[in-house]
C-alpha cells in the first residue's frame, strides 16, 4: 500500500518523481477504464486528487442519457498502486463514482457492491469476505516438444506447462499492485486445435473484506491482459473454449468475520451462520446466474457430467455440487510434524482458513455485480425462517455423483440451474424484490439485466 490518505499520497508521488498519474474505473461493461493525467507541480497534484475529474457517463452506464451525463470520478487514496508496466514513474488509484450533486451515483456497480456489503452487516453483524479464482486459457501457436496429453494439464510443471512464467510473472505484478495472491497453478484443460495450443492455467487469492475482493480481481484481469499482449499471446477468460475441453469459472470462497474473527466453523463443524448464508444461496440460487453467468457460453459451461455445476445442492469436497465446503483444516493433527521427522509435533488450529465455494459464475461476470449479488443471497439466507431446514435438504453427502445414474432420484429432487440467459431472467424477475432490498439493486438496474438477458436468449 502506498498510502492512507491523500497527504500519503502526495507525498509518495513528489518523493518518488512521479510524472503520470491514472484514474481507473469500471463503467458497466466491467473492463477497467482509464484516465491519464502528466503531473506538473505539487498544487496540480494535489487539485487531481482532491477534486477528481469529470467523464462521459453515457458512454459508461447504459442508464444515463446523453443529455445528463457528466458523472464526476474521485479517486480512493488506498488503492494507489505503482504501475509495474510504464517506463516513466507512474502511479495508478481506483475510483469512485459521484453525480452532480456531489452523491454516490447508486448504479455504478461498486457501489451496488457497497450497498450489499453494508446492508449484510446491517442484517447480521457480520463482515462477508471473499476471494476468486482466475481461470483462464492462454492460446499461442503450437509447439511440438514437451506436449501432454489432452486435459491433463492439472498441477504440470515447465516446460510440460508453456506459460507457467506468465502466469508467475502476473502473480508477482498483481501482488505488486496490491493484490492478496494465494497461489497459481496451470489447470486440467489442455489442447491443440488448427494449429493452436489452448492452455488452461489458474490464479487463486486470499479471502479479503468483499468490496476489495472485487477490487483485486479487476486489477488483476488488467494485469493478465496487459501480459498477454507483452507476450504475443491471446489470453481468455471465456468460460468455454469448446465442447469436450475444460470449461473455465471464476468460483468464489465466502468467509465471514465477527469482529474480525471467522465464524465459519465450531468444534470442527460448520456454524449455523455458515448454513443460513448457503441456504440463502440455495433459495436464490436459480437467479443468481443472471449476474455470474450472462452470456450464452455460460451455459456451455454449465452442463451434467462435468465439474461445473448444475443442480442446486452443496456438499463436501464436491465438485458436482454448486456450493462446495473445501478441506479446512479441521482436524488438529500436525501433518507438518509427521512428514518432518526433525518437528516437534504441535496442537494446530488452521479453523480460519475455512471458506465455502460458489461454483457456478465465470469470468463474463461483472466482478462487482457477481459478489453484490451473492452477498445479497448470503443475506437472504439469515432473513429466512426455515434457513437450516432449507440447508438440510440441499445437502448432499460426501462423495456423491449427482449426475450418476444411480442417483437420478436425488437429481430429480433438487433445482436445477437454468439453462440460457433468458431462462436466468426469468428466475431474477421472480426473485427481484430481495435483490432490489434495503435498495441495494435498483429497479433500473434489475430491469436491464432482465432486458438484456432476454435479448440474448
Amino acid at each position: 500500500m502506498i498510502a492512507n490518505n491523500r497527504a500519503q499520497l502526495v507525498k509518495y508521488c513528489l518523493r518518488n518523481k512521479v510524472q503520470v498519474l491514472n484514474f481507473h474505473y469500471c463503467g458497466w461493461d466491467g473492463h477497467l477504464k482509464t484516465l491519464n493525467f502528466v503531473i506538473r507541480d505539487r498544487k496540480h497534484l494535489e487539485n487531481i486528487l482532491e477534486a477528481g475529474e469529470r467523464v462521459d457517463g453515457s458512454s459508461l452506464f447504459p442508464f444515463i442519457k446523453a443529455g445528463k451525463s457528466d458523472l464526476y470520478v474521485i479517486p480512493r487514496y488506498a488503492t494507489a498502486f505503482r504501475n509495474p508496466f510504464e517506463d516513466v514513474p507512474t502511479v495508478d488509484v481506483l475510483c469512485e463514482f459521484f453525480t452532480r450533486d456531489g452523491e454516490p451515483y447508486m448504479d455504478a456497480p461498486r457501489y451496488i457492491l457497497h450497498k450489499a456489503s453494508e446492508a449484510f452487516t446491517a442484517a447480521t453483524g457480520l463482515r462477508m469476505q471473499a476471494m476468486g479464482e482466475l481461470e483462464y486459457y492462454i492460446v499461442a501457436p503450437e509447439e511440438e516438444l514437451f506436449t501432454i496429453p489432452d486435459q491433463k494439464g492439472y498441477h504440470e510443471s515447465a516446460p510440460f506447462c508453456k506459460y507457467a512464467d506468465l502466469r508467475v510473472e502476473a502473480m508477482r505484478l498483481i501482488t505488486a499492485c496490491g493484490g492478496k495472491v494465494k497461489y497459481g497453478h496451470s489447470e486440467v484443460g489442455n489442447f491443440t486445435e488448427n494449429g493452436r495450443i489452448y492452455e488452461q492455467n489458474e490464479i487463486e487469492f486470499q479471502p479479503v473484506e468483499i468490496e476489495d475482493a472485487a477490487d483485486q480481481l479487476v486489477i488483476a484481469k488488467w494485469v493478465m491482459w496487459q501480459l498477454a499482449y507483452r507476450y504475443g499471446v491471446d489470453l481468455t477468460f471465456a468460460p468455454k473454449i469448446t465442447d469436450g475441453k475444460a470449461g473455465s469459472g471464476l468460483h468464489v470462497h465466502c468467509k465471514f468475520t465477527r469482529n474480525g474473527k471467522p465464524v465459519m466453523t465450531s468444534a470442527g463443524e460448520l456454524t449455523e451462520e455458515c448454513r443460513k448464508a448457503i441456504a440463502g444461496m440455495m433459495d436464490l440460487g436459480t437467479s443468481l446466474p443472471a449476474f455470474g453467468n450472462p452470456s450464452p457460453v455460460s451455459f456451455r459451461r454449465l452442463v451434467p457430467n462435468q465439474e461445473a455445476p448444475t443442480s442446486l445442492c452443496w456438499s463436501f469436497s464436491n465438485r458436482s455440487a454448486l456450493v462446495r465446503v473445501p478441506l479446512g483444516w479441521t482436524s488438529e493433527t500436525d501433518m507438518a510434524a509427521i512428514c518432518n521427522k526433525d518437528e516437534k509435533a504441535r496442537k494446530c488450529n488452521f479453523s480460519d482458513k475455512q471458506t465455502f465455494e460458489w461454483r457456478a459464475s465465470d469470468g463474463t461476470a461483472d466482478i462487482y455485480l457477481l459478489m453484490a449479488s451473492l452477498c445479497v443471497a448470503a443475506r437472504h439466507g439469515f432473513e429466512l425462517d426455515a434457513a437450516l431446514d432449507l440447508a438440510d435438504k440441499t445437502f448432499v453427502g460426501l462423495g456423491v455423483n449427482i449426475h450418476d445414474a444411480s442417483n437420478a432420484a436425488l437429481k430429480d429432487s433438487l433445482k436445477q440451474l437454468p439453462a440460457n440467459c433468458a431462462a436466468a431472467a426469468g428466475e431474477l424477475s421472480k426473485f427481484r424484490e430481495v435483490y432490489e432490498k434495503a435498495g441495494v439493486f435498483s429497479p433500473e438496474v434489475v430491469d436491464y439485466q432482465i432486458g438484456m438477458l432476454k435479448s440474448i436468449g
